[in-house]
């Protein structure tokens, strides 16, 4: 990936070879400049990978990486370009700088190579006005590396890599563990893997795994973690629904929701489906899943359909019980609510820096509403297992009281003897809170 840009005719601006540096370079810059703009990672890279549905894997794979490391580290780049630039520059040329300092953070041996290709990208775009900028602010950042790095250890958003409201709130929150939680915010998820029982012995996907030579280990949860996460395409059994592929927090559902054959069961915002189909694995249910996205609910269908699985799967919001709702109450409910996602940010990098301080109290007011719906659709003596995949305690622990505290009819069941279970962000899952609440007869 070290190939100078070639001209069409007919074109002012050059044109990048798909197979350069130059090319995921730029290409990385447009989609953080989407993020900067207030677009969603997720959202962009489905652009496109829709407008340019041949780009080869290994150039995707390129993209992939440095979109999410410098998303990971924005903090970081942002303080370096402050202290090299009198104002920041267009975009995209802001976020080139940006995508080229994560690399050269990243790979300080090919620095030379980093330099010279987001040159070349910069030379493609606005006209080539800002090419000796972006040559001179990287050529600056490689020769004042030692001073800028200690200056940037000392600012609190580049050291952390995570917005000044976020660090505050973890702090205050998490005294005793809140620099842990943000390093594993900056870190690669890790992959892990979820049996499906009806399909496939324990012993039996070990030794598939053996043989594929993928080493794994398996968590006290049951859940197999991956010593290194691969191509869903290599996972023996995944096309024939024999595994999935679920964080092993998030696995946890199925289990804290005491679950028995012959039930009713509501999981109220089901997609993608992953905690929909570990419910239908654990135990032979009548299960309701239901979603907003008529696109989100289809993908737990075909994810059922994987796994060779059967729900009803509904299109509605959970709060419109008039909308989807017969009547007839639920034994168990699983709310996996909508929440600002702060335990699964490596997955998520872009979230760090789309969301605002208040955006947390509306997601608790959009949880409040949905659980007083669903706790009306609950039947006596049925449990409901409240789910996030937040580390706040605004969305979690502080709901909870709330809810319990207004519904005297709630009873708060311990999960492994604690009140409830706040799983932090680490090398074997990402971050969720569970609370299991029981509506007394």
């Amino acid at each position: 990936m070290h190939t100078r840009p070639r001209s069409h005719p007919g074109t002012a601006a050059p044109v990048l070879p798909e197979d350069s540096l130059a090319y995921a370079l730029l290409t990385t810059a447009q989609l953080v400049a989407d993020v900067v703009a207030g677009g969603t990672l997720t959202e962009s890279l489905a652009k496109l990978w829709i407008a340019r549905p041949a780009t080869p894997p290994g150039v995707r794979g390129a993209i992939l990486d440095l979109a999410y490391g410098t998303l990971r580290d924005f903090g970081r780049q942002d303080f370096i370009l402050d202290k090299l630039l009198q104002k920041p520059l267009q975009e995209p040329v802001q976020s080139l700088l940006r995508v080229a300092l994560h690399r050269l953070d990243t790979r300080p041996d090919t620095a030379h190579t980093t330099v010279d290709q987001a040159v070349s990208a910069a030379a493609t775009v606005l006209g080539g006005n800002f090419k000796g900028v972006a040559n001179g602010v990287l050529r600056n950042a490689l020769r004042q590396a030692a001073d800028l790095n200690k200056a940037a250890d000392a600012d609190m958003v580049s050291e952390f890599r995570h917005p000044a409201w976020w660090i505050r709130r973890i702090r205050t929150q998490y005294p005793d563990n809140w620099r842990s939680i943000l390093a594993a915010g900056n870190t690669h998820p890790p992959m892990a893997l979820r049996i499906n029982p009806l399909r496939a012995t324990r012993d039996e996907t070990l030794e598939s795994f053996a043989e594929a030579e993928l080493p794994v280990r398996v968590l006290p949860n049951g859940a197999l973690l991956l010593e290194r996460p691969v191509p869903v395409a290599r996972i023996p059994g995944f096309v024939e629904g024999c595994v999935s592929v679920q964080d092993a927090g998030a696995q946890y559902a199925a289990l804290h929701l005491d679950l028995a054959d012959g039930q009713r069961v509501l999981d109220a915002c089901a997609a993608p489906g992953g905690k929909t189909a570990h419910i239908l694995e654990s135990a032979d249910v009548m299960l309701t899943a239901l979603d907003t996205d008529p696109a989100r609910a289809r993908r737990v269908s075909e994810n059922l359909d994987r796994l060779g699985l059967k729900a009803s799967v509904k299109t509605a919001d959970c709060r419109d019980l008039n909308r989807w709702w017969n009547g007839r109450p639920f034994d168990r409910i699983l709310a996996d609510v909508p929440c600002s996602a702060s335990g699964v940010v490596r997955r998520n990098p872009d979230i760090k820096w789309l969301r605002r301080s208040d955006d947390i109290a509306r997601f608790a007011a959009q949880q409040k509403e949905i659980l007083e719906a669903l706790w009306q659709v609950l039947a006596p003596g049925g449990k409901m297992l409240y789910v996030t995949c937040s580390v706040f305690a605004e969305e979690n622990r502080e709901q909870i009281a709330g809810f319990a505290a207004r519904h005297p009819d709630c009873r708060c069941l311990s999960i492994a003897d604690q009140p409830d279970c706040q799983y932090l962000p680490c090398a074997e899952h990402d971050g969720f809170f569970y609370s299991l609440l029981e509506k007394t007869p």
